[in-house]
């Protein structure tokens, strides 16, 4: 006979196959149920255990045992990822409650590996038969295990939300669940006051159960997090270890006495010494592990100028003392994965509670109401015990006899069969009445048996006592402390330095250089200074370019300098375009933010706006909204009693008190300082404080010294007056000066030349003349004017 093939696409088979995978794995192996809170492994342990008699009030036996139990009857997969499922049962910093009472090595917070199973031995926990005790009462169904032979239970009949006082974790296929341990004493109570009310809130549910609590303490940073997983399912807290401050004999030293959870010890103290390495942690000298049997204690000792705060700050920064937790609340729903909002969780476990707590009443309904028949029989027997030996001494056989009794005293086969194998002790009048007291209590169990299952109150009752009941005998205090405060998870930069005074430096050849005092700025070969900054190493620089950028840089990132050292070039901490050049360069110190800065652009407006305008959490804001064709000439600090002097390229000068322009927001294009005329533009933009003289830079290479007072002050918007009595002549640049500062002039070749203020004449009046000579010696045309910083 020929075979019949059929052909199928193998996207389908794969697809079915695929799918067919994933259920298992779903299913079988990675999501606990919500009801017990347990994946299969761990079931099958419990129960494995329970089958070999290994109660918490007995003695343990070989790991090993165990593990071959369970892998040869129930769980056929491999021994060792068993077994390590079992030792993470009875791990206490790994388990908020253990189900297993471990005996030998079982691993440790440092990471260390359990002993071989046939080393070690184990035994349930007494918590872990209150998710047993009910089995037995035919209250969960059972199932073939793998190969047919025996039954197991598919849900063990947990006494408790095991889910959330245990949590989970597990990845499946295309999902994943992370669940946190929580406090049994607030999860029981949590789970009475949604038994009392089914309509309490989620607000009144939290104030109950506030947050995990983990089995390593430490402390949870945020209770809104923990509110949004609550409700939704999903999100993360913040678990922080615990420190406190030790000082003796003039040395200070950081303690570590929790850990965050599932933390590796070893591998925290391998993460600090990493970031002492690299100089994050440069104030601690040691850490030392004196953790002992009292608990763990974990010391970093202290250099004695450190700042403690701040090395704790930086701890949680770049260590694992500082750990998200992820919360994922998916867990099996009639064998459906579904993430749950903390209260549906609970409301699951209540649900599954009530129906176990029912089916053990009608199985012991049962057993009651069988008893019953048999003490009725036996009253019976009593009552006729005369005629009954008669008729059974006249009957030939028990078949005969109890065929008799059942016709002539109307009784059952069942109590039948009692009266025949009754003993003759029972005929005792003390026997007689004791089976008539059994008679009457068992009538009143059964009556309150039967109230138990109709009733939803009393069922609602019952199972709170049994929960008070476990609570009272397992419960304790919680171990994590939950800190309302969100902001404190945040670990900002300026909590991770210490604020100290410090002196940066810019010059010429764009270089920066840090130093904790000014006279260790000094300046290459070949480059001068022309800012020296006093700041501290919380606060800014900023650094203003030509088309209206505003570029910050933290002080506490530049790299600090010793005296020799001439700095570090600024790209290295700022990009700046090479289309883009720094008109100026200011501290956004505390004198900053609490004045103005004022912007000067070439069209002649000028843009007065707050100090604390310029506070900004990204690197690159816009300081000023310039029009068509215009660029930043000039950007300073300001106090109200400065002058803004601005000069035009056709020598057009006009000052004014810098309290005719109204301060507005920094992006805004500002206020018209002067009337230009057609063509014309602003070359120099300067605030006059204590200086006392301009330099001014003509196009041809002429220069000149003029007194600011002898620029007589008008009102901002006005056309101005000539600065040059020649005015053929046109400004390329200006600077303020004092006497004995040192001028910079670069030309367009960037050559660089070097000219005492003093050289230059004063006038007592405004122009510069003729007889100036030009400075012969430049190799290109002059084009911009510094001042030379004294150092």
């Amino acid at each position: 006979m020929s075979e019949k093939i059929t052909p199928i696409s193998i996207e389908e088979k794969m697809k079915d196959a695929y799918l067919n995978y994933s259920l298992s794995v779903i299913v079988s192996r990675a999501l606990p149920d919500v009801r017990d809170g347990l994946k299969p492994v761990h079931r099958r342990i419990l129960y494995g255990c329970h089958e070999l008699g290994l109660s918490a009030d007995g003695t343990h036996k070989k790991s090993a045992r165990i593990v071959g139990e369970v892998l040869g009857k129930f769980h056929p997969h491999g021994d060792n990822a068993l077994y390590n499922t079992l030792v993470r049962m009875a791990q206490p910093f790994a388990m908020r409650y253990p189900l297993i009472d471990g005996h030998g090595n079982f691993g440790s917070i440092d990471g260390d590996n359990a002993a071989a199973m046939r080393y070690t031995e184990a035994k349930l926990t007494t918590l872990a038969e209150e998710m047993l005790a009910d089995l037995s009462y035919n209250t969960v169904p059972f199932s073939e295990n793998f190969d047919g032979t025996i039954e197991e239970p598919d849900i063990l009949p947990a006494a408790f939300p095991n889910l959330l006082v245990n949590g989970a974790s597990g990845i499946a296929v295309g999902m994943s669940t992370d669940i946190p341990p929580h406090n049994l004493e607030e999860v029981i109570e949590g789970s009475i006051a949604l038994l009392k009310n089914e309509n309490l809130s989620a607000e009144k549910l939290e104030e109950i159960i506030p947050g995990p609590d983990f089995p390593t303490g430490g402390k949870i940073i945020g209770s809104e997090k923990i509110k949004k997983a609550y409700r939704t399912g999903q999100g993360r807290v913040v678990n922080r270890g615990r420190i406190h401050l030790e000082s003796e004999d003039n040395k200070r030293r950081i303690v570590i006495t929790e850990i965050p959870y599932q933390v590796n010890k070893t591998r925290l103290i391998e993460g600090i010494n990493k970031e002492i390495d690299r100089e994050r942690l440069q104030k601690v000298t040691s850490v030392r592990d004196e953790s002992d049997k009292q608990g763990l204690r974990v010391v970093l000792e202290l250099k004695y100028d450190a700042d403690p705060e701040i090395v704790e700050n930086r701890l949680y920064k770049y260590t694992d003392l500082q750990k998200k937790q992820r919360i994922n609340m998916l867990a099996l729903n009639n064998d459906q994965p579904e993430v749950m909002s903390l209260k549906e969780i609970i409301q699951h476990f209540n649900a599954f509670r009530k129906n176990v707590v029912k089916k053990r009443a009608e199985f012991k309904l049962e057993e009651k109401l069988a008893d019953l028949e048999i003490k009725r029989g036996l009253k019976i027997a009593i009552d006729n015990l005369d005629y009954i030996l008669q008729l059974i001494r006249n009957s030939g056989s028990r078949k005969e006899a109890k065929s008799s009794l059942i016709e002539n005293l109307e009784i059952n086969e069942t109590q039948a069969d009692a009266i025949l194998n009754m003993r003759l002790h029972r005929l005792a009048r003390m026997e007689r009445k004791k089976i008539k007291n059994q008679l009457a209590n068992l009538k009143n169990e059964i009556r309150d048996l039967k109230e138990l299952i109709s009733s939803e109150k009393r069922l609602r009752d019952q199972i709170i006592s049994e929960l008070n009941e476990i609570k009272d005998k397992y419960g304790d205090k919680r171990k994590t402390e939950i800190i309302s405060d969100s902001s404190q998870a945040r670990i900002d930069h300026r909590d991770l330095i210490k604020n100290r005074e410090v002196f940066v430096s810019f010059s010429l050849r764009k270089k920066l250089k840090k130093a904790d005092s000014r006279n260790k700025i000094r300046a290459a070969k070949e480059d001068e200074i022309l800012n020296i900054l006093k700041l501290n190493s919380l606060d800014e620089i900023l650094f203003f370019t030509q088309i209206g950028s505003c570029y910050s840089l933290p002080a506490h990132k530049i790299n600090d300098h010793h005296g020799l050292s001439t700095g570090d070039p600024l790209p290295e901490y700022l990009k700046i375009p090479p289309e883009e050049f720094i008109v100026n360069v200011l501290p956004l110190n505390d004198q900053v933010k609490n004045s103005h800065i004022v912007i000067i652009t070439e069209k002649g407006r000028v843009k007065i706006s707050s100090g604390e305008e310029y506070k900004s959490s990204v690197s690159k804001i816009k300081a000023v909204n310039l029009s068509e064709q215009d660029r930043v000439i000039k950007a300073g600090a300001l106090t109200n009693d400065d002058d803004i002097l601005l000069v035009s390229e056709k020598g057009r000068t006009i000052k004014f008190s810098s309290r005719e322009v109204s301060p507005t927001s920094r992006n805004t294009k500002g206020m018209i300082g002067i009337r230009l005329a057609e063509g014309d533009r602003v070359k120099v933009g300067l605030i006059a404080g204590s200086e006392s003289d301009l330099i001014a830079l003509t196009a041809e290479g002429r220069m000149g010294r003029v007194k600011i007072s002898g620029i007589e002050k008008q009102k901002r918007y006005g056309k101005g007056s000539y600065l040059l009595s020649n005015k053929n002549y046109e400004i390329e640049d200006g600077v303020l000066c004092s006497e004995d500062d040192e001028i910079i002039i670069k030309d367009d070749r960037k050559n660089h030349y070097f000219l005492a203020s003093d050289d230059l004449p004063r006038f007592a009046e405004i122009p510069i003349n003729r007889t100036h000579k030009p400075i012969e010696d430049y190799e290109g045309a002059p084009r911009e004017l510094f001042k030379k910083k004294k150092i």
